[in-house]
C-alpha cells in the first residue's frame, strides 16, 4: 500500500499573482557567500545554493528595498542549516548536542547578548546572533517581540518533530497540524516581511479570529504544499513528520490517495483563507470611522500572505533543486550538511 511509485506534485490551484524581485539571483548568491563567511557550509555550495534561497525572498517581499530582501535570505539560509542539522543530529542519535545550540539562541533572544563561550561560537549561534541583531534593529519594540516569541515557536516545534520521530511515535493530525504551523519557520520571516514594508497592525487588529484564521489557513496552505513536494525524501528516511504520510497511516490510505487527500484539503484551506479575507473586510467596512490607513495596512499585510502561497509555491517547482535532488530524494543528507558542526562535548 505505502509505494510511492511515480510521484508527482499535482496543481494547488492557487488564485493569485505573483512577482519576483529583480535582484533575487542576486540575494541568492550573497546568502550564500553568507553561510559560507559564517563556516555554516564548507563543502558542496552549489547544491546549497540550488535551493534558492534569494528567488524565494524575492517572491513573497513585496516592494521591499534590496538590503531586506537580501537580510530575508541571509535568515531563511540560516533556517534552512539550522533544520538540515537538526536532522542530522536526530538520524545519528546526538540530540544532547542540540541542548547547548539552543540554550544559547534562547539566551541571545530573551538578553539581545551574546556570550563568549564555546556554544555562543558554535557558526549555528554566531550566524543566529548576526542575522538576529539586524532583523530587529530594522523592527518596531512590538514588531521584534512579536518575531523573537515566533522563533521561540520554531526551535520548541524541532523538538516536538525529534519526538515524533523518536519513542513518541506519529501525533494526531490535528496536533501535527498545530505543529507544523511553527516548524514550517514561516512566522518569524513574514514579521520579516511586513516589517520590510513598514506594515505594524494593533494587536487588537492581530487578534481578531478572522485575521487569525487568515494567518492560520495560509500557513496551512504552505507547510501541507511543502508535505507534498518534500514526501519522496521524509518517506525515503522514515521520517513521519509528514502530513502525507501521517494521514495514510492514520486512515489506511495509499500514499497516491493521501496526497489527494492533502490536495483537497489545501483547495478547502484556500477557500478558508478568502473567506476569512471578506469577513474581515466586511466588518472594518462596517465599523463606523474605521481608519483609511489602517484598513490600507491590513490589505497591504493580506496581500503579502497571498505572495507567500503562490510564491512558495512557485518557488519549489521551478527554482529549487532541493526537492528533485537524487539524495534528497532517496532520503539522505545533504551534501553540504557538516557533520561536525553541532557535535557531543
Amino acid at each position: 500500500m505505502n509505494r510511492l511509485d511515480n510521484f508527482s506534485v499535482p496543481d494547488f490551484h492557487l488564485p493569485f499573482g505573483n512577482a519576483k524581485h529583480p535582484q533575487a539571483a542576486r540575494a541568492n548568491e550573497e546568502a550564500t557567500a553568507w553561510v559560507v563567511r559564517h563556516g555554516l557550509v564548507t563543502d558542496a555550495l552549489e547544491q546549497f545554493s540550488g535551493i534558492g534561497c534569494g528567488h524565494l525572498a524575492g517572491r513573497v517581499s513585496g516592494d521591499v528595498p534590496y538590503e531586506r530582501v537580501a537580510l530575508l535570505a541571509e535568515w531563511m539560509a540560516w533556517s534552512f542549516v539550522l533544520d538540515d542539522q537538526h536532522d542530522h543530529l536526530i538520524r545519528n542519535g546526538q540530540l544532547a548536542a542540540w541542548r547547548p545550540v539552543v540554550g544559547a539562541i534562547t539566551a541571545y533572544l530573551d538578553t539581545g547578548r551574546a556570550e563568549e563561550s564555546g556554544d555562543e561560537r558554535n557558526p549555528l549561534v554566531s550566524g543566529f546572533v548576526d542575522v538576529c541583531g539586524r532583523i530587529v534593529s530594522g523592527m518596531s519594540e512590538a514588531c521584534a517581540a512579536r518575531y523573537r516569541a515566533h522563533v521561540r515557536l520554531v526551535l520548541r516545534s524541532l523538538d516536538q518533530e525529534a519526538g515524533n520521530r523518536g519513542t513518541d511515535g506519529r501525533p494526531t493530525v490535528e496536533d501535527y497540524v498545530l505543529m507544523r504551523r511553527n516548524s514550517s519557520q514561516l512566522l518569524p520571516m513574514m514579521d520579516m516581511v511586513e516589517a520590510g514594508l513598514g506594515i505594524d497592525l494593533p494587536p487588537r487588529i492581530i487578534e481578531l479570529p478572522d485575521f487569525q484564521e487568515a494567518v492560520a489557513s495560509t500557513l496551512d496552505v504552505i507547510s501541507w504544499g511543502n508535505d507534498v513536494f518534500s514526501l519522496p525524501k521524509e518517506y525515503a528516511c522514515g521520517d513521519t513528520n509528514n502530513l502525507v504520510s501521517l494521514i495514510s497511516a492514520r486512515q489506511g490510505l495509499s500514499l497516491r490517495e493521501a496526497v489527494h487527500e492533502v490536495e483537497n484539503r489545501i483547495q478547502l484551506r484556500i477557500e478558508d483563507y478568502l473567506a476569512a479575507k471578506q469577513r474581515l473586510f466586511h466588518a472594518l467596512d462596517a465599523g463606523r470611522g474605521t481608519d483609511p490607513a489602517l484598513r490600507d495596512a491590513i490589505s497591504r499585510c493580506l496581500r503579502t500572505y497571498e505572495d507567500w502561497m503562490i510564491g512558495a509555491d512557485l518557488w519549489q517547482r521551478y527554482e529549487c533543486t532541493r526537492y528533485s535532488d537524487e539524495r534528497f530524494a532517496a532520503g539522505l543528507e545533504s551534501a553540504y550538511t557538516r557533520p561536525d558542526l553541532v557535535s557531543v562535548a
